[in-house]
């Protein structure tokens, strides 16, 4: 694989090269130069066992997260499948101050409303967030 001509796709985006963090780039790159079996493949990830091979399904990928969460005695997560991963990185986006535009944009939403639900995520940040209902309180 030449690392220059990687194209990375995801699932339900739209058409066209996706940008990524410099430390997910980073990550990629070590991942392809030291660890990645030396094949020509176009997929980026392979099987680590011989014979070495892309997934043959997505869900492959849910089956490693459950697996990992196992493995590391994470009994009740928010989701225990592969969107596990981008549900992980929006709410730890938006604990550290990214706005949801910018949540989008990285996870490649199409719209806002596709990104909106993970704002209700974390009920201790949407707290100090919350404003005050305007006018007086009739009940």
């Amino acid at each position: 694989m030449d690392v220059g001509d990687a194209a990375l796709e995801w699932q339900s985006a739209p058409p066209g090269p996706a940008a990524v963090a410099q430390d997910v780039g980073d990550a990629l790159l070590a991942y392809i130069e030291q660890e990645r079996p030396r094949m020509h493949q176009e997929a980026v990830f392979l099987t680590m066992i011989a014979p070495y091979r892309s997934f043959a399904q997505s869900s492959h990928v849910s089956t490693i997260v459950a697996l990992a969460l196992k493995r590391a005695g994470i009994s009740d997560p928010p989701s225990t499948g592969a969107c596990l991963l981008p549900h992980s990185a929006a709410t730890s986006m938006l604990r550290s101050g990214a706005t949801l535009e910018a949540v989008g944009t990285v996870l490649r939403h199409r719209s806002l409303d596709m990104t909106a639900h993970y704002a209700k995520v974390d009920a201790a940040m949407l707290e100090q967030i919350a404003q005050p209902w305007p006018g007086e309180l009739v009940c």
